[in-house]
């Protein structure tokens, strides 16, 4: 491809609304353009290493037995009302109706569709287990999309879907397509993909993980052990191994006057304590109304979605004044001490319920209690793990202080069971001729969050750094002074020849000056680089430049291609696992 004639142009100056790198460098580098708050059009060069992570998917899909299908974007709401899930997700789901007054959807995921689609062909155990995936459009109507692709209303997702007729044949695909990912993450040349256990959220079933790429950027917070194999977990599930064991003798219940000391921080500084020796009540309201009372200490934080996979809700919400009013308890002065159990559902951390003598309110306008003990003045509560994981906090596994970092969620795989297939009815017939539902896997990958992802990863301060594998060209080809002592028809030769023997090569062609050109090249981030100059080609040969030093190697004009095809296949023999 000759630069002269490439759509796509190189910009100067930062996009005003791109704060992460991948989504500066993308728009400069002529990679992608904004349409809308969240989508996108793709230039060339961004389709060509699109092309390369989807052949690769492609690749890694079929090897653990794939069979690659097409889903529509549009579907009839009716498959998501089946499911039950029409009615539990968000503004997310873009819902429509067609010219007939039909209920539709735009897809943001396909597991309905997938059901649907096996339902009709799957009748037999023989038939089992199989996998079916597709690379497709998806729409989520994201509130807040940012960050170039990493967040988007409209991308492209490999979606794949596995069904089996029993749990333990899940489990060992599972790990087949585990090792999938791993394989496609090392061959699209990320360096920092780790697989962390996380929460099912809306997609349901009961194992999951997550591929998180640590990132500065990254929207999703995770805690690994110092050695970054031995515990890794995304903070909504992430445990410590935090031990609270009650250390001094009980002290009376005794109510205190704390005049207008709301916040943990006021009733500690007014009382003289430290934080760690309050506790603190927080309020929620679940889908019932009912108000759920949950108790902590005062140095910890509620992790709501423990508490949602304790209470089995799909969401929580803040509960308002009145409703803890109506249980019994003041708001800034509540404790769950005297609330009648039959208005709250009472749920207590236990770092609350482990430590000593704590300050908590005493439901009373400016009072709070001192040396409240659970188990004396609190029984029979829930007392379940619900508080965030704080970095420093002891590991699980290693007992070493958690590192917290912030990722980038690549992919992600869960275990769902029977969640889709049970309320559709893709059943499958034993050997006895009784019917079962099918039990589910499915396997995500977003393409252009990848893409983003690997500029994130692998960059320098003028531009992305591409892994050979996905790179757009591999040589980015600059003829300096074409005009001058037949560097134009040197260029032109070797470009041929490069051509000719299978190599990608970008060819700039335009005659710009030389800082203007490397400047170009730099934000475009071609692994390698060939320089025709007059001064090389004076002493018969060809500059070569990696894209990541400024040290240069010069090669012998007429051997100049075969040399760069060598290192290229060379380099390229690094992604094959």
């Amino acid at each position: 491809m000759r630069m002269s004639k490439m759509l796509g142009r190189r910009i100067k100056e930062d996009p005003k609304d791109a704060k992460t790198v991948s989504h500066k460098f993308l728009v400069r580098g002529g990679y992608i353009r904004g349409v809308s708050a969240g989508i996108y059009s793709m230039l060339p060069l961004g389709m060509r290493i699109i092309d390369k992570i989807e052949a690769i998917i492609r690749e890694e899909m079929n090897r653990i037995d794939g069979q690659e299908v097409k889903m529509p974007v549009v579907l009839p709401a009716e498959l998501w009302e089946e499911s039950g899930r029409y009615q539990t997700v968000g503004q997310e789901l873009l819902r429509f109706k067609d010219r007939n007054d039909k209920p539709m959807i735009l897809g943001m995921t396909h597991e309905e569709a997938v059901v649907h689609l096996v339902r009709t062909e799957i009748t037999s155990y023989k038939q089992l287990p199989i996998m079916a995936y597709q690379l497709q459009t998806k729409y989520r109507d994201e509130a807040r999309p940012r960050a170039g692709l990493i967040r988007v209303r409209e991308f492209t997702m490999k979606d794949a879907y596995s069904f089996h007729t029993s749990q333990e044949d899940l489990e060992k695909y599972y790990e087949r397509a585990h090792e999938a990912y791993e394989r496609i993450y090392k061959r699209v040349g990320m360096k920092h993909v780790v697989s962390i256990k996380s929460n099912s959220g809306m997609m349901g079933g009961n194992v999951s993980h997550e591929f998180m790429s640590i990132a500065d950027c990254g929207e999703d917070t995770i805690f690994l052990s110092p050695d970054m194999k031995s515990y890794k977990a995304n903070r909504e599930i992430a445990v410590s191994a935090l031990k609270f064991e009650k250390t001094e003798p009980e002290k009376p219940l005794e109510k205190v006057h704390t005049p207008g000391q709301k916040t943990i921080e006021e009733v500690a500084k007014f009382l003289g304590v430290k934080a760690e020796q309050t506790g603190k009540a927080v309020f929620y309201a679940g889908p019932d109304g009912k108000l759920i009372f949950v108790l902590i200490r005062g140095d910890f934080e509620v992790n709501e979605t423990k508490l949602q996979n304790h209470l089995g809700i799909p969401e929580l919400k803040f509960a308002n004044d009145d409703q803890i009013r109506a249980a019994g308890a003041v708001p800034g002065f509540a404790s769950p001490v005297g609330i009648d159990p039959s208005k709250a559902v009472i749920v207590v951390d236990p770092s609350a319920a482990g430590t000593s003598n704590l300050v908590v309110g005493a439901n009373e306008t400016d009072y709070h209690y001192i040396n409240f003990n659970y188990g004396r003045d609190l029984k029979d509560a829930d007392v379940v793990d619900i508080a965030a994981v704080r970095e420093g906090d002891p590991c699980p596994v290693t007992g070493q202080p958690l590192l917290m970092k912030r990722g980038i969620e690549v992919g992600n795989i869960f275990q769902l069971g029977t969640k889709y297939s049970k309320p559709m009815n893709c059943n499958y017939l034993d050997k006895d001729g009784k019917s079962h539902p099918m039990i589910m896997g499915c396997y995500g990958i977003g393409v252009g969050r990848t893409m983003a992802s690997v500029v994130e990863d692998s960059h320098d301060d003028y531009g992305p750094v591409w892994p050979m594998s996905i790179a757009p060209y591999q040589i980015h080809l600059c003829a300096l002074n074409p005009d001058k002592d037949g560097v134009g028809a040197a260029a032109e030769k070797l470009y041929d020849e490069l051509n000719k023997l299978g190599v990608e090569v970008l060819f700039d062609d335009r005659g710009e000056k030389a800082g203007f050109m490397f400047s170009d090249a730099d934000l475009i981030g071609i692994p390698f680089r060939a320089i025709v100059s007059p001064k090389s080609l004076a002493q018969g040969k060809v500059e070569f430049k990696l894209r990541t030093s400024r040290d240069a190697e010069l090669l012998p004009v007429e051997d100049a291609a075969k040399i760069l095809a060598e290192k290229v296949r060379a380099e390229l023999e690094k992604y094959n696992i």
